[in-house]
């Protein structure tokens, strides 16, 4: 039975609690759970009329709702009671329904139904009403069917009439070719009528169908309701659907169909499709053995108002054989207003062999809607596994719903022309433009080679319904073609129709295309695509009085056809030449022209060989002004690889000519490996793609929207209003049985007050299809800047029991601020195992947090110069110098297409701060196809101030191009016109000591450390004397066009050990700087030999000329204070400030506010001196604010002075520290009320840190872990990097002993000077020798001056085979 309420109506309800139910005179009660559906309006009963002596004579229904005991639960009681005696204790508050039916329900008795509606005793208004039904079955051949047809009908506010079998007709043989059939259906009255649904069972010897139309006749109102159909019901025919759900048309729409003697096809599917909704069902089979089932599946589709009826899944449009194994079968579902998706139910009858079916998970869209649902299963659907159940109920996983701009249906007609072999079999496809180049994917018109074959035949008229998207008022052009293939594929077209229905749903527009030429590659042009712009609109609207209004009009000014002369130039080197099929799309303002073969060449008969220009000439609509074009072969024949130099596009219609530079490979072996290529034409300076908009996409209608002026990246602007910032994601999962996942994981970061970013996705890069088990996967995401970080959610989006992940630990790096988080989790991320959750809130302060050093956001701008075979894919190597210390050197990333011939490249990168720059260093390694690179100039700019810096070079770097065949080169840094550095000559004398064995023949590289950086390697080669480096000699070296250092604090010098005893034993060396005139000395009198002082081949010399500087007792400050820029933040009143150093404590400073001259004014800048003793290094400051006058009675409560940034200089050595307040201090007489800072950033000056520069002796330790194979016998690198440089990279070696074996500590002692505090220090080895993997477990690093050890974990392989495969890694300290 069936019960309907107000709010909706129950599932289905099967009565049966016991072997003998409903014998005569017996009453049955049962207990079932159901839907909340209100008042009870009428309920539907009756059974299926099995078994022996299944004639039924109920008396009557009583229905009970029992109070459900638990509050709130929306489940509720139904007790079933046959009999007529009423209940003497009723409950409070329970509804009791009673229902007389006192009828026969037999095949064989009364009016012979087996199903009866019927409503509560005394509710009158209620009354059986009789439906006349009419079913008038197609004139197609093969339309009758000998199936069981089912109907239901639904009226608009009161239920439906449920499922009912339409057996008695007036004729004898029902749905026979062109017969119309009469049942009658009796139901409680239902109002006016929305929507019927019919299919049949598809039994029977031929069971395929062909439905004209249904009309209904509602004898008590006497109307007559029209519900068109026009479409078979078959698994062969058509979407292989054999259940429709069909609406009712005004009688206008189906007079004016029957009064042109069926001559057009259908003309109301457009209406149909537009009431109903279209689901395209997808079904994947898991990938396990035994997986497949061969029994029949079906679905149902539960939404907020109705559900579809079980719909059998029996046409899969992409596998013959359904359901098999790791495959994904789609199918069609229509029905009419079911509203919102809640969930599914999903089964078979487990009939056949093989029945047991794993379900992976069904996805479900709806174009009309704009909406996809995933729903995840991952269970079986056998009765002997898992819980033995064969059909499921599932629900959607939120995560996995896609939303997107619903789809509109198109009604496509295509006119084939009546000429000898017009008609074709091939595939047919359409793609439609809107204004603004908007455009729908491209969409075959037949689903399936048997509808290729049917359609598209000599003067044949084909309709076809699509839901497409929509592309705006105006169709501007069409294209349509076919694919070519099987016999006579040539077609002829004569003209397509596209009819749309107007946005109030009353009538509809319909464009025509003419086109009237062949698509054939044997005729015409041999072309097989064609764009077709629209000739005139034929209006139709349904006016009030119930008549149809028709209105013609010619369409103006439609687009042109152009004619456009394409000239492709293959480059003139070795195998440049390919006898591939290339394939070229042009994209202009107004859209593109789709893809098109390259086949006739106009100047060659072998096209595309090595120097030649090769012409084609293609026919498309105005495109506009081009701006891109995409180009590919399809890598078949002898030797596909081609080189291509360039494409030139000649616009004859215009006579405009653009060109499009490309100077790389397509091939699958050489340089990127890529076949296909976006090229941008020359002059072109909008969006290119090349910025990293992973996170950020860019909708199509918008990134060719305003091709004329250069658009800023969003990414960009995000950034400069600091708004987003990059989160650096690291993720290593489990190595335990089932840790991987395939599904998507996401993480959202959380600050205070319930700041968070959205769900940042953490998509895998492609090729990667899983987090495998024991990977390490790393990723860089754009989110809001949170502040400061509380909690991290991560977790991922699989909602089956095989969705299970364990996340063995989790690092996310926030570079703006210069932490990096690690947490250690190990913890499962499923359904099924732990507490259940696929997603965790992990606090910070569970994380270990490590200071990596704040790094701010540039945007990078590369500039290629436009000159021939410009561009690279060697790998290219940027190092920032600024007055505050200098970055790493770090990769720029190639990114597919950056670096090509006359492009601009611009991304964001983060450097360290730096700032003011000064100069750049960039090398290339010289490896790929491409080694040259002309490198025009590069620009920085700080995200955060705006600052502009620009390094020009204009030249090559090249080993064959450039005159000294250099990879390196050198830029100062230019900001606002000046250069920050000045060139320079420098003259090296290099003093050998006087003693024996002083001299060697190795090769002497050194390097120089300034002011503003470091020189790069100067090897030490031309010198004014012939043998270098002999006893007691004086060696004089010139480097020139070098950039000034400024005052020089150290050299780096060494030697490669080379020749016949290579010991060295240096006296000094003398710098002189052309520019500055200056000599420096720097003194060594060590030996550098493996033999001699302590074996080291390295020195670090400190600059002689640093020592002068005397520190004295006294010293003067400078006190900057910044007064924030809001309201109330000035006062009247002094403010007095205690500095706190590491030598002690400063008396107290007071800043006077004088009447005459105002200060701490808002927005202002108030500078004040003080002499002072030294406190040495400024660690805090205390800050207070005082009445001018000194009395206690004027410290009003409310006075504050709104302070926000606080600036103190030691003058001596000229060290700047800067404290970020951002408070309010308050008004107080007493001393006691201060406000303390702490530091937040202290520039160091130069002289400062060239005075602590002495040697010291650092003792190394390095610890190996102690599983197995953690032990290498590779050579190990080691580089420390300070506040005050780096040590070089070191080869930690020690004679005849095997280091770093499993479980083992090495140490090491390395003389550099001093570097001050250690910031990190990275490890690394050269992967040689037998098992190079090597698992480190730390490295402590004292210093033996001081005494002071830094200790820096690592707990991780550097090996190439596990986890993320480095072979390097940058360890920070634990303090």
């Amino acid at each position: 039975m069936q019960i309907y309420g107000e709010t909706g109506k129950t599932e289905l309800i099967i009565l049966e609690n016991r072997s003998n139910n409903f014998e005569r005179g017996a009453t049955d009660i049962f207990k079932r759970e159901a839907a909340d559906v209100g008042k009870i309006y009428k309920i539907r009963i009756g059974h299926d009329g099995t078994g022996i002596g299944d004639g039924w004579f109920l008396e009557s229904v009583t229905l009970k709702r029992l109070a459900t005991k638990t509050e709130g639960s929306d489940k509720k009681k139904k007790k079933k009671k046959k009999s007529e005696e009423e209940e003497t204790k009723e409950e409070e508050g329970m509804d009791v329904y009673t229902f007389v039916a006192h009828r026969w329900l037999a095949k064989d008795e009364g009016d012979k139904e087996l199903v009866v509606e019927l409503v509560p005793d005394g509710e009158s208004d209620l009354e059986e009403n009789t439906y006349e039904v009419h079913v008038l079955t197609g004139t197609v051949w093969g339309a009758g069917t000998d199936a069981n047809v089912f109907l239901s009908i639904y009226g608009m506010e009161r239920g439906d009439t449920g499922e009912r079998q339409l057996k008695r007709s007036n004729n004898l043989n029902k749905f026979e070719k062109g017969q119309v059939d009469v049942f009658t259906i009796k139901a409680i009255d239902l109002g006016e009528l929305k929507k019927l649904r019919i299919r049949h069972d598809n039994s029977g010897a031929s069971p395929s169908w062909f439905l004209e139309r249904v009309e209904i006749i509602d004898l008590k109102e006497s109307t007559t309701y029209y519900f068109p159909c026009q479409r078979w019901l078959a698994v062969e025919e058509d979407d292989g659907q054999i259940a429709r759900e069909l609406v009712p048309v005004d009688e206008a729409f189906v007079k004016k169909d029957s009064e042109n003697d069926g001559q057009s096809p259908a003309t109301l599917g457009l209406e149909q499709k537009a009431k109903s909704t279209t689901y395209t069902v997808k079904v994947k089979t898991g990938d396990k053995k035994n997986a497949g089932t061969d029994a029949n599946v079906f679905i149902i589709l539960y939404g907020s108002k109705d559900d579809t009826g079980i719909v059998s899944l029996k046409a899969s449009k992409s596998n013959k054989n359904k359901f098999e194994r790791g495959k994904v079968d789609e199918f069609t579902v229509e029905s009419v207003d079911i509203g919102d998706l809640k969930k599914i139910k999903i089964g078979h009858d487990n009939k056949g062999n093989s029945t047991g079916w794993f379900l992976e998970w069904v996805e479900i869209d709806a174009p009309s809607v704009g909406q996809c649902l995933k729903f995840p299963c991952g269970r079986w659907l056998d009765k002997s596994e898992d819980d033995g159940a064969v059909e499921r109920i599932i629900f959607p996983a939120e995560l996995q719903t896609i939303e997107y701009i619903p789809f509109v249906p198109y009604e496509i007609t295509v006119y084939t022309s009546d000429i000898f072999g017009a008609g074709t079999d091939a595939d047919v496809f359409i793609v439609l433009y809107g204004s603004d180049g908007i455009c729908t994917q491209q969409k075959s018109l037949c689903l399936n080679k048997r509808e290729q074959r049917m359609y598209f035949e000599r003067n044949s008229v084909n309709q076809f319904i699509v839901e497409l998207e929509d592309v705006g008022d105006i169709i501007e052009k069409i294209r349509i073609g076919h694919k070519g293939g099987g016999l006579n594929s040539g077609w002829h077209l004569d003209r397509v129709t596209i009819r749309r229905l107007l946005p109030n749903g009353k009538g509809s527009e319909t464009v025509t295309f003419p086109c009237e030429r062949w698509l054939a590659k044997s005729e015409d042009d041999g072309e097989t695509v064609r764009e077709l712009v629209p000739s005139d609109i034929f209006t139709e609207k349904l006016m009030k009085d119930g008549t149809l209004k028709q209105i013609e009009e010619e369409v103006e000014d439609p687009l042109e056809v152009h004619t456009y002369k394409i000239s492709v130039f293959t480059g003139d080197i070795y195998g440049a030449g390919t006898d591939a099929n290339v394939f070229l799309n042009i994209y202009g303002d107004l859209g593109d022209m789709g893809e098109r073969k390259l086949s006739k060449s106009e100047t060659n008969f072998n096209k595309f060989e090595r120097g030649q220009e090769d012409t084609f000439t293609i026919q498309a609509v105005d495109l506009g002004i081009l701006y891109k074009i995409k180009i590919r072969h399809d890598n078949s024949m002898f030797s596909p690889d081609w080189f291509l130099e360039k494409v030139e596009i000649l616009d004859e219609t215009t006579e405009e000519s653009f060109i499009f530079l490309c100077e790389r490979w397509l091939s699958k072996k050489k340089e990127d490996k890529k076949i296909e290529r976006t090229l941008y034409e020359q002059s072109y300076d909008g969006e290119r793609n090349s910025l990293d908009g992973s996170s950020l996409s860019v909708s199509s209608q918008e990134s060719n929207a305003n091709l004329k002026e250069p658009k800023k990246s969003s990414l960009v602007k995000a950034a400069e209003e600091g708004s987003l910032i990059p989160y650096h994601i690291t993720i290593t999962t489990g190595t335990e049985y089932d840790s991987s996942t395939d599904s998507r994981v996401f993480i959202i970061i959380m600050g205070p007050q319930k700041v968070q970013t959205e769900r940042l996705w953490l998509d895998l890069p492609e090729g990667k299809d899983e987090f495998a088990d024991g990977s390490v996967e790393k990723f860089s995401v754009w989110g809001l800047d949170v502040g400061e970080i509380k909690k991290v959610e991560v977790g991922h989006d699989g909602a089956t029991p095989e969705s299970c992940w364990l996340m063995e630990e989790l690092t996310i790096v926030v570079p703006t601020k210069g932490v990096m988080y690690n947490f250690v989790c190990k913890c499962w991320l499923a359904r099924d195992k732990g507490d259940g959750l696929t997603s965790r809130i992990l606090n910070i302060l569970d994380a270990e947090c490590v200071n990596v050093g704040i790094k701010i956001l540039y945007e990078v701008m590369v500039v290629t110069g436009d000159i021939e075979s410009g561009g690279t894919d060697a790998n290219i190597f940027m190092t920032v110098f600024g007055s505050n210390g200098n970055t790493e050197e770090m990769l720029l990333e190639k990114n597919g297409d950056r670096f090509e011939r006359g492009q601009e490249d611009s991304f964001i990168m983060e450097i360290a701060d730096i700032a003011p720059l000064r100069k750049m260093r960039i090398r290339t390694d010289g490896k790929g196809t491409r080694p040259h690179w002309f490198m025009e100039r590069i620009t920085l700019k700080n995200l955060t101030n705006q600052e502009v810096a620009t390094f020009t070079y204009g030249d090559w770097l090249s080993k064959l191009k450039n005159a000294t065949g250099s990879l390196v080169c050198e830029m100062p840094a230019v900001i606002n016109d000046e250069q920050m550095m000045e060139d320079t000559t420098y003259t090296l004398q290099v003093k050998t000591s006087d003693i024996g064995g002083a001299g060697t023949d190795a090769n002497v590289s050194l390097i120089l450390f300034g002011e503003y950086g470091d020189s790069g390697t100067l090897p030490l080669k031309e010198s004014n004397k012939s043998n270098k480096f002999e006893r007691n000699q004086m060696d004089e070296f010139s480097f020139s066009e070098m950039l000034s250092l400024g005052d020089l604090c150290k050299v780096r010098i060494w030697h490669d050990n080379k020749g016949i005893a290579p010991g060295w034993h240096l006296e000094y060396i003398d710098v002189i700087d052309s520019a500055m005139d200056k000599t420096f000395r720097f003194q060594c009198d060590r030996w550098l030999a493996k033999g001699e002082d302590d074996g080291q081949l390295i020195r670090e010399l400190a600059c002689a000329n640093n020592d002068i500087l005397e520190l004295k007792e006294r010293t003067a400050y400078e006190i900057v204070t910044v007064t924030s820029d809001r309201d109330d933040a000035d006062t009247k009143e002094n403010i007095w400030i205690i500095l706190e150093g590491k030598m002690g404590r400063s008396k107290e400073f007071l800043m006077e506010n004088s009447t005459k001259k105002r200060r701490f004014e808002r927005g202002a800048t108030d500078t004040f001196q003080f002499s002072s003793k030294n406190v040495g290094d400024i660690a805090a400051i205390c800050v207070g604010h005082c009445p001018k006058d000194g009395k206690k009675s004027s410290a009003k409560a409310d006075v504050f002075w709104h302070v926000q940034e606080i600036i103190v200089t030691e003058m001596e050595l000229c060290n700047k520290y800067f404290f970020r307040c951002n408070a309010k201090i308050p008004l107080r007489y007493k001393r006691r009320d201060y406000k303390v800072f702490e530091c937040a950033k202290v520039t160091e000056s130069f002289a400062s840190k060239a005075r602590s520069l002495v040697p010291v002796k650092y003792e190394t330790i390095v610890v190996t872990g102690f599983e197995k194979g953690a032990g290498t016998d590779a050579n190990v690198f080691i580089t420390i990097y300070g506040l005050n440089g780096d040590s070089g990279r070191r080869a930690l070696k020690q004679k005849f002993r095997n280091l770093f074996e499993r479980g083992k500590t090495n140490r090491f002692y390395l003389e550099t000077l001093d570097m001050g505090e250690l910031k990190k220090v990275r490890i690394e080895h050269d992967n040689s020798g037998l098992a190079a993997g090597w698992l480190v477990e730390r490295v402590e690093i004292t210093n033996s001056a001081t005494g002071v050890t830094t200790v820096f974990p690592c707990g991780k392989w550097l090996d190439e085979n596990r986890g993320d495969g480095l072979i390097c890694r940058d360890l920070f300290p634990r303090y």
